[in-house]
């Protein structure tokens, strides 16, 4: 697959659950009904063994990584779908897992540098060249809040200098340090080989309508590899479609874009639980493929990790409010023969 030019395209890219049964298994089933529904609303790539997958998959105890990769795997090795990995940990770490996604398959890999926060930039830049001599990379700007670090704009332009880097997640839920990897890719001369895809959740369709203009070049953030589009994601495809036909268009930005610009990140709010510190973001996630069915519960791994306090009620908030943002009457026609 040319991953660079699919890429380029712009997609649709949910980032992949963790489906577990009540005593905090692998649920195999669930887990590819999972993939199934993504593939069948329509979603351009999939991103598994990243945050939302959790990140504890990795601890020897639980030993889940391998699996999950390979459970995905089975259900999108015959898509035209962008296949991507998670990667993280210190360099060993993440030359081992990039190795096992490309065996597996995968096209590309995001690479997580929340492992390495006291690394310099050149330590940094070294450790991404790692695991680009493997693999396609995608870089992402992981938000402090869920356990990213600042990376300055210095960091980005030689990142972007990496021959193998594809595109890069910008996920930092900040205006400024959106701004710096704009910049940084313009200025490293290679915007034409890297694509830009939105992170951030709290300004997803205002991130997919902007052109930035840098020096005289106009970019734009092509697609989205999100966490919010692993709920509601056949809705999500078809909003995400609408705005990019209005993007590459001449027509304007009408203000009922505007306004679901606003109720989108309404929504994210009540699911990723800002007001707590994200601490029921994925919980905020399972609860919606839950009342769908896709889900048997809500579970976590970390018995800890589950709603904050007040959470489910913004949850039946935003779900009243905004009936245009969900595809339960989707789901239910189609549930049955991705749980076969």
């Amino acid at each position: 697959m040319d991953v660079r030019g699919k890429l380029r395209e712009g997609l649709a890219i949910p980032a992949h659950p963790l489906a577990l049964t009540s005593d905090r298994k692998l649920d195999e089933r669930r887990q590819r009904a999972l993939t199934r529904y993504y593939l069948a609303s329509g979603a351009g790539g999939v991103a598994v063994g990243v945050h939302t997958t959790q990140f504890a998959i990795r601890d020897p105890k639980v030993g889940l990584l391998q699996p999950v990769l390979e459970l995905a795997m089975e259900e999108l090795r015959d898509h035209a779908a962008v296949k991507i990995a998670g990667v993280c940990g210190a360099t060993t770490q993440a030359a081992k897992e990039a190795e096992l996604a490309a065996g597996l398959g995968y096209d590309a890999v995001l690479l997580s540098l929340a492992a390495l926060r006291d690394a310099t930039i050149p330590e940094l830049i070294e450790h991404a060249r790692a695991v680009a001599s493997i693999v396609p990379v995608i870089g992402f700007y992981l938000q402090p809040g869920v356990g990213g670090r600042i990376l300055p704009y210095d960091f980005w332009i030689q990142f972007a200098q990496i021959e193998n880097v594809v595109a890069i997640k910008i996920a930092p839920f900040n205006r400024y340090q959106t701004i710096d990897v704009v910049r940084a890719v313009s200025a490293s001369g290679r915007a034409a080989q890297i694509s830009l895809y939105t992170g951030n959740d709290d300004s997803i369709l205002v991130d997919l309508i902007s052109e930035f203009s840098v020096g005289g070049e106009a970019l734009r953030i092509t697609g989205g590899l999100l966490g919010h589009w692993a709920v509601w994601t056949s809705a999500a495809v078809a909003i995400f479609n609408r705005v990019r036909q209005i993007a590459c268009s001449s027509s304007g930005i009408r203000p009922e874009l505007l306004r679901l610009a606003w109720q989108v990140t309404d929504a994210n709010a009540a699911l990723f639980d800002p007001a707590n510190g994200f601490h029921g973001c994925i919980a905020g996630i399972h609860e919606i493929l839950r009342r769908q069915g896709l889900l048997a519960g809500r579970w976590c791994l970390d018995p800890e990790e589950d709603l904050s306090p007040g959470q489910m009620q913004e949850i039946d908030r935003v779900c009243r409010l905004y009936p245009h943002l969900q595809d339960d009457a989707f789901v239910r026609a189609h549930l049955d023969a991705w749980l076969a």
